[in-house]
């Protein structure tokens, strides 16, 4: 009985870290199929049904390769790295909301949480790239380092904002605020930035200058091989799903399902009201049909909220893979002097004009917590 609470705390952790690494693997099958799509190419379709079972075997190829170390390198700071990007990078599921009380560690300071692990992160990339002993892999951690430092001042400026309006840092309060309305429409400007900032704190095209190809052949992690190749490649990806489940968290509503369906020709207004068990039918001449679903049990409606929070992060996924696709790759110097003279003073504009707004019109947040 002393080993139960122990042995349910790991089956609670492998609940979140098994799928979200195997979301890894078949994004990477997505992002290839979906690539290959744009650019009139087949893309992988041999290895499964579909390709599905490419990412398994480019997996197993990595796992059963032949590991080289740098002579010169420092061995346990080479190997520090990428266990560390790793683990930083599936810290920050900790505190997801998946549904209503569905989650792993209920903290009322998720954001900042979040903040902190993710810029964590950046530890492991510039250990590797140092540990090295390569020319290439240390120009690729110092701009991996600076981008991610600068980016991450948009970011946490942009999730300043969204704070503002809520009134919380704890991600559940964020979400429920969002049930009268997204803040994406209030704050669009914001969200964009927000995502600009987003792919470039993931290292993702066109701001993939840390592993600029043409210029330092893999950047960061061109000396690592095998097993502890898989650790980067596993954190980068992990690191863009968690990015684009804050993007629907902070913006798009998380696990929230309120919105009105229009139906046409039956000119009817579908409305999901807190999953009640009711569906209110309204035509424009004010008939009201009430139809009785049951009352929904806890399950299902956590079932019903991780799908519709799957969903939006799936959109975002593919919203990233479309921007790889359709941008070419800038220079380091315009991705720098773009976040320090673009969207640095826009965000600083919108975090003096928001709050004006809000206390001008008397609309304030505030969030008592009840005891």
């Amino acid at each position: 009985m002393f080993y139960l609470p122990t042995l349910m705390s790991v089956l609670e952790v492998l609940s979140i870290t098994v799928p979200v690494l195997l979301t890894v693997a078949f994004i990477t099958i997505a992002e290839r199929k979906t690539m290959a799509s744009m650019q009139r190419r087949l893309g992988p379709n041999s290895v499964g049904w579909y390709g599905l079972l490419q990412a398994f075997a480019d997996a197993l190829k990595l796992l059963l390769k032949e590991y080289i170390s740098p002579t010169q390198a420092n061995m346990a700071l080479f190997f520090l790295g990428p266990i560390i990007t790793l683990i930083f990078s599936l810290l920050g599921y900790a505190v997801i909301p998946f549904g209503i009380g569905l989650m792993l560690l209920d903290y009322n300071l998720g954001i900042l949480y979040i903040l902190a692990v993710s810029s964590l992160s950046t530890y492991g990339i510039l250990l590797a790239g140092w540990s090295a002993n390569s020319k290439y892999a240390f120009l690729g951690s110092l701009r991996s380092t600076a981008q991610l430092i600068s980016y991450e001042l948009i970011l946490s400026s942009a999730i300043l904002l969204v704070v503002l309006l809520a009134g919380s840092l704890d991600i559940t309060v964020i979400i429920e605020a969002q049930r009268g309305i997204w803040y994406i429409v209030p704050l669009f400007p914001i969200f964009i930035i927000f995502f600009i900032g987003s792919i470039a704190e993931t290292n993702r095209a066109p701001f993939d200058l840390a592993e600029a190809e043409s210029e330092l052949v893999s950047g960061f992690m061109t000396e690592h091989s095998a097993v502890i190749f898989v650790f980067f490649f596993l954190a980068e990806y992990a690191s863009i799903v968690l990015i684009c489940i804050l993007n629907s968290i902070l913006f798009l509503g998380g696990y929230l399902l309120d919105f009105n369906f229009y139906i046409y020709p039956y000119i009817y207004i579908v409305q999901f009201i807190d999953f009640d068990g009711y569906i209110n039918l309204t035509n424009y001449e004010g008939n009201f049909n009430i139809i009785n679903l049951g009352n929904s049990s806890p399950i299902l409606e956590n079932i019903v909220s991780a799908l519709v929070i799957g969903f939006k992060t799936c959109v975002m996924i593919f919203v990233f893979i479309w921007a790889r696709a359709s941008f070419p790759r800038i220079r380091y110097d315009q991705l720098m002097s773009y976040c320090w003279t673009v969207l640095l003073p826009i965000v600083v504009a919108f975090i003096t004009f928001i709050p004006c707004l809000l206390y001008n019109l008397d609309i304030m947040p505030c969030n008592i917590p009840l005891f």
